[in-house]
């Protein structure tokens, strides 16, 4: 079976919202095994969204549209789809009946326009919406199923999981199930090179190199008739890629490098602190944004200024004054120095020009020092990145954090 996916709102076409519906609804169609061959994003206006649903209808075995599904005059979604299929529109009374008790509950009054999300197409399977008023339903209709989720993702992803993948199992004919092999310190054109023949030799599994903010990830994907069976195909393949990519793979399935480095300064009983001077808290921002980090990380300092490196870190002033606030000396002393203001095991220190202006020849914009402090010793590494203040700032933190992976988690030096 195939699927096509139709967002529907003038807000996506105008750039005022991402469409992040279509990311989360094409894994899981993935999962399933459910290819999706097309997807559209259209206005809110009938004729247009009717034009789009007659041409989903000519392709597409599973139709399913996110939005419209509100209470103003252009949501419009229920009512098109029933027109297109022929279906008619009737008052589903437990919906409003929800909808009348969620209002209750939050001490609003109910306008007679939510009404409208209750009325749904007759004999439709309902989705109970438990993240908001409107809800969800799914009909077939001339050989086509037909699957309406609200648009707001903290509704829709909940609803299609619970909700719209139940409903489709029985439609999938076998699944999809991929592993994502995780890689920093290696630029997608490398990756690719190391593994092209490999990649032209696989046909089921496949494997599909793809590039994120300051790392890549290689995915492997196989489909079978069971979930069991595409994991068996899947294993000796990863174990393969995984062997290719070497120490540069620092995950497979794994969420992010924080969580990475977090899990094993844990295991090892390790705490961490940080002293950040261009990437201004970010470090810490995305150690922070790890639950349970409070297990390892100890606290940062954002010394921008000379003198709180001199006078919180303890930064030597001679260091300062010969090699200067941008240099190898100042981001080892600056390692070291949070380590034990902290009293931690692991100290790090980060010092750059972010940009957009500030270098000189000797020490170009983008020019960043990262050391990490452990067990009395400095490791530093100098970068230069050339692609923006965004760019250099996150690239230094997550090389700050790969460091730590390397050369104090890696399983080799235990």
């Amino acid at each position: 079976m195939n699927a096509e996916l139709i967002a529907v709102g003038t807000e996506i076409l105008l750039g005022d919202i991402v469409n992040t519906d279509a990311q989360v609804i094409s894994q899981g169609l993935s999962e399933l095994g459910i290819d999706v061959f097309y997807q559209t994003v259209v206005g809110d206006n009938p004729e247009r969204l009717e034009r789009v649903i007659r041409e989903a209808a000519d392709r597409a075995d599973i139709i399913i549209t996110t939005g419209g599904l509100g209470p103003t005059l252009d949501d419009l979604t229920k009512e098109t789809l029933a027109r297109v299929f022929g279906k008619e529109m009737e008052l589903d009374g437990s919906s409003l009946e929800r909808i009348r008790t969620f209002f209750d509950r939050i001490g609003r009054e109910m306008t007679p326009n939510n009404e409208k999300q209750a009325w749904l197409p007759k004999g439709c399977t309902v989705f109970v919406n438990e993240w908001g008023t409107a809800p969800g339903c799914a009909f077939e209709a001339n050989g086509k199923h037909v699957i309406m989720l609200p648009g707001p993702p903290r509704e829709c992803e909940p609803m299609f999981r619970q909700c719209a993948m139940p409903y489709l199992y029985p439609l999938a004919g076998g699944c999809i199930v991929s592993r994502n092999i995780r890689v920093f310190g290696l630029g997608e054109s490398a990756m690719e090179s190391r593994l092209h023949d490999l990649m032209e030799s696989m046909h089921n599994p496949t494997i599909a190199p793809y590039a994120k903010v300051s790392e890549c990830f290689a995915r492997v994907t196989a489909k079978a008739d069971s979930t069991e069976a595409a994991e068996a195909l899947l294993a000796p393949v990863v174990d393969q890629v995984a062997a290719m990519l070497g120490e540069d793979v620092y995950g497979i399935d794994v969420d992010s490098l924080e969580q990475v480095v977090g899990d094993g300064l844990r295991a090892r009983g390790l705490t961490l602190a940080v002293a950040e001077s261009c990437t201004g808290g970010l470090l810490s921002k995305r150690i922070t944004d790890v639950a349970g980090c409070s297990d390892y990380y100890l606290g940062g300092v954002c010394s921008y200024s000379n003198a709180v490196k001199r006078n919180v870190l303890g930064v030597r002033a001679e260091t300062l004054e010969q090699y200067g606030a941008v240099s190898q000396e100042t981001a080892e002393e600056m390692a070291a120095g949070v380590a034990h203001a902290l009293g931690s095991d692991v100290g790090v220190g980060i010092t750059g020009i972010a940009g957009p202006g500030g270098g000189t020849d000797e020490k170009p914009t983008g020019l960043v020092y990262i050391s990490i402090f452990f067990n009395g010793e400095c490791n530093t590494r100098r970068t230069v990145n050339t692609f923006g203040r965004d760019r250099v700032r996150n690239q230094a933190a997550s090389t700050a954090l790969d460091m730590i992976r390397r050369y104090i988690l890696s399983e080799n030096l235990h």
